[in-house]
């Protein structure tokens, strides 16, 4: 493949570069890339003032159509503001592409006003960033007008069209803090993670509601098959009662399988720190076995040394055990997608990362786009099949059949 060559005239560089000395000087007020900004815009939109009259500049021409002079119009971007000589024509015809009239912000700064949102900073803390790191200065206004554009890109987003059939899905809720009707309250982001044919992962959607209920995944689910999921293999959930109901309802020959991690933090509760390390070293004997038999026998061996001194966590396991023992029906490959990955708990691990700073969102729109601009980050990194999914396909396959 051959280099490809460059547009830029390496003198040219080499010359700006000699009046370069600090970092102001490439990047500051009056930095290099805040003139070489406008010089290039100014250029640019004279370029297309010409496409729009179809002569070039003191070029005789016939029609009535001619320059006619230019405007000053300031705009904002990441290397400060700068005021740009905006030309344009005699018959008020030319529209601007690169900066459309009405529009006083280039669009990278958008995207850094996205990151930082993303990261779930306010609305003040972005302020102060990008005047800091830019001098420019942006109203809240501005910052709302921008993530308020992102709405219409998680509608489109929320209805696209899915795969026919999922091998694995994990349904699980993020609860936030939401003002409402002046109070604050807790509300539940309910999230759907699918792990498709080509064993990647994929966030199918995202819904909102006052509190997790079988009620509402059951909405959840209704709408999952709408978009086109006909099947769910396994079916990945936490313990709330009538949630197997639910899946029953939409997806009767999917196979119901309890979050073992969900299981486990519910029984570490119970547990004091000084034995968490003896406690889940028993527990693992239990989800650790190869057998059903296996596994109740392990159980029982739990309750006798640990149900005097934490009787809540064997009956927590009992409670549940219709739901955990489709587990041990899985070989070794199966097994370790639906556990060693804990996709659901790594996910909501991560989101939380981003919205610790955002203690209470002023609505339910505003968690909405702060969680979804912070998923487009978090997807980037699932470009590879999760681990040991080869040996797992071919399981799949055999134990489901068709289905696959």
């Amino acid at each position: 493949m051959t280099k490809k060559q460059s547009v830029f005239n390496e003198g040219l560089i080499t010359e700006l570069a000699k009046n370069c000395k600090t970092q102001d000087d490439l990047f500051g007020p009056e930095g290099i890339f805040k003139q070489l900004m406008k010089a290039i815009l100014e250029k640019s939109l004279n370029a297309e003032l010409t496409s729009h009259l179809g002569y070039e500049r003191h070029e005789r021409t016939d029609t009535h159509n001619v320059r006619n002079g230019s405007y000053p119009k300031v705009i904002k971007g990441e290397y400060g503001e700068s005021e740009i000589a905006i030309p344009r024509d005699r018959s008020s015809t030319f529209e601007p592409q690169i900066i459309p009239k009405g529009k006083t912000r280039f669009e990278g700064l958008d995207g850094k006003i996205l990151a930082l949102y993303s990261r779930g900073m306010t609305t003040r803390d972005i302020q102060g960033q990008l005047q800091e790191m830019y001098d420019v200065e942006v109203s809240p206004t501005l910052i709302s007008q921008v993530t308020d554009a992102v709405l219409e890109e998680v509608k489109s987003w929320q209805s696209r069209a899915l795969d026919k059939a999922y091998p694995i899905v994990y349904f699980d809720a993020l609860v936030v803090k939401i003002r409402q009707d002046k109070q604050i309250v807790n509300k539940s982001i309910y999230l759907a993670l699918g792990i498709n044919s080509n064993g990647e992962k994929e966030l199918l959607g995202m819904w909102c509601h006052s509190t997790e209920g079988a009620k509402f995944w059951l909405n959840v689910l209704t709408e999952l098959k709408n978009r086109g999921v006909q099947d769910i293999l396994i079916c990945c959930c936490d313990g709330l009662t009538g949630f197997p109901s639910a899946i029953e309802a939409v997806y009767p020959q999917a196979k119901i399988q309890l979050c073992i991690v969900h299981l486990l933090r519910q029984s570490l509760r119970y547990v004091s720190w000084k034995d968490r390390k003896t406690v889940v070293a028993d527990l693992k004997k239990i989800y650790g076995a190869k057998t059903v038999d296996e596994a109740e026998t392990a159980l029982t061996d739990f309750a006798q040394i640990w149900d005097e001194q934490y009787p809540a966590i064997s009956q927590i396991w009992l409670r549940h055990w219709e739901n955990v023992i489709p587990f041990f029906g899985y070989p070794p490959e199966i097994r370790k997608v639906i556990y060693t990955t804990n996709a659901i708990e790594s996910l909501n691990m991560t989101l939380r990362k981003f919205i610790k700073n955002k203690r209470v969102f002023p609505s339910d729109e505003s968690a909405f786009k702060q969680i979804y601009l912070a998923m487009q980050i978090i997807a980037k990194k699932w470009t590879m099949p999760i681990r040991d999914w080869k040996p797992a396909l071919a399981r799949f396959t055999i134990e489901f059949g068709d289905r696959i």
